[in-house]
């Protein structure tokens, strides 16, 4: 067995993970220690690819580290999307999914309507466009990280959309715990529904959701936002094949794409993970079964490391100066968007309180 090719990529695999470790790290200090809250609602992937950010622009990266980087970008995100598929349990969904199933397709729809109709008149490019539009609509930074591989995002595109998903998943994470509860007079269902279809990081959700227990003591508040965007991020199945397929289609005729030539195997990855979850479940959970349940603990573990050294390689390859030059119109396109999904979800609550209650 060749080892050399394995050992090129070690030092930035290294690299990535150590920015993860202090990233869990500055997370745990800042939002538990310093906030006091007992889950922190900072996501360690914010911090992660920050801190790439910062040291990839102080320090000059080798080539030697830079091709661990590319490699952690690559492949050990897709194992961590593999892996992220062990924490969804379809059948628990059914309770409400002819609520938040249809709000969650209403909001994706109307967000991806109004950004290109946005795109044409910023005159923003094209592979921008679509991973702030799948970033709003699925689940942040997973699908923005997802996708790039399949339209040919540069690291520097992936950079700037991730930074601006995570800018006004922020904003909305502070504030809509607060305006929910208010508008929706504590009704933890619709509170749920519209904190899990409006916020765009899962990691952001469940801070959101924690914030609302926290403050108005509603743990089905939580439960419910929970859920709602662990539906949501089973669309990254049925979008990323959708927008490679869309945006191939208008590369020039030199090559012919087909959905199988562009079509993400690691998604397949990603839905035997679900079935393995839920097969699992009625095997070894009538009976107590405590190592299934420390396997699916593990595998969750995992899942966040991969994904989270993989946002610190995306840092750690980011070049400021190239992002400062790509101008404020993506961002407009993200404030638009946020404030989108924010407005048709409350829109569609209404009309379903109006018709069914």
């Amino acid at each position: 067995m060749d080892y050399k090719k394995y050992l090129v990529v070690a030092p930035g695999i290294v690299l990535a993970f150590v920015l993860y470790t202090l990233s869990q790290g500055f997370n745990n200090i800042i939002g538990i220690e310093f906030f006091g809250y007992d889950k922190s609602p900072i996501s360690t992937a914010m911090i992660a690819i920050l801190l790439g950010i910062l040291f990839g622009n102080i320090f000059k990266i080798r080539n030697s580290i830079q091709k661990g980087l590319d490699f952690s970008r690559e492949y050990i995100l897709k194992l961590g999307i593999i892996c992220l598929g062990i924490q969804l349990k379809p059948f628990e969904f059914l309770e409400f999914s002819k609520i938040a199933i249809p709000l969650i397709i209403i909001c994706m729809i109307s967000v991806l309507i109004v950004i290109k109709l946005i795109i044409k008149k910023l005159n923003i490019p094209t592979r921008m466009a679509y991973l702030i539009s799948i970033g709003s609509t699925v689940c942040g930074t997973t699908a923005i990280m997802a996708t790039a591989p399949v339209i040919k995002a540069s690291k520097n595109e992936v950079s700037y959309a991730i930074a601006n998903i995570t800018l006004f998943g922020i904003l909305s994470m502070l504030l809509y715990p607060y305006f929910a509860n208010l508008y929706f007079e504590g009704n933890p269902l619709f509170a749920g529904l519209f904190l899990g279809t409006s916020i765009h990081e899962t990691s952001q959700v469940a801070a959101a959701g924690l914030i609302y227990d926290q403050q108005f003591n509603s743990p089905e508040t939580l439960n419910i936002a929970t859920v709602t965007k662990l539906i949501r991020n089973t669309f990254l199945i049925i979008m990323i094949p959708l927008f490679a397929f869309l945006y191939n289609r208008g590369i020039p005729k030199e090559k012919n794409y087909s959905v199988l030539d562009i079509f993400p195997y690691f998604v397949l990855g990603f839905i035997v993970m679900i079935v393995f979850r839920n097969i699992g479940d009625q095997i070894f959970t009538n009976n107590n079964n405590d190592n299934w349940i420390e396997t699916i603990f593990y595998i969750k573990t995992l899942s966040k490391v991969f994904l989270t050294m993989a946002m610190a390689a995306i840092g750690l390859s980011t070049n400021l100066k190239d992002i400062i030059n790509m101008g404020y119109k993506p961002f407009a396109v993200g404030f638009v968007a946020m404030l989108t999904v924010g407005i048709v979800s409350v829109l569609t609550i209404e009309i379903y309180l109006k018709l069914f209650i």
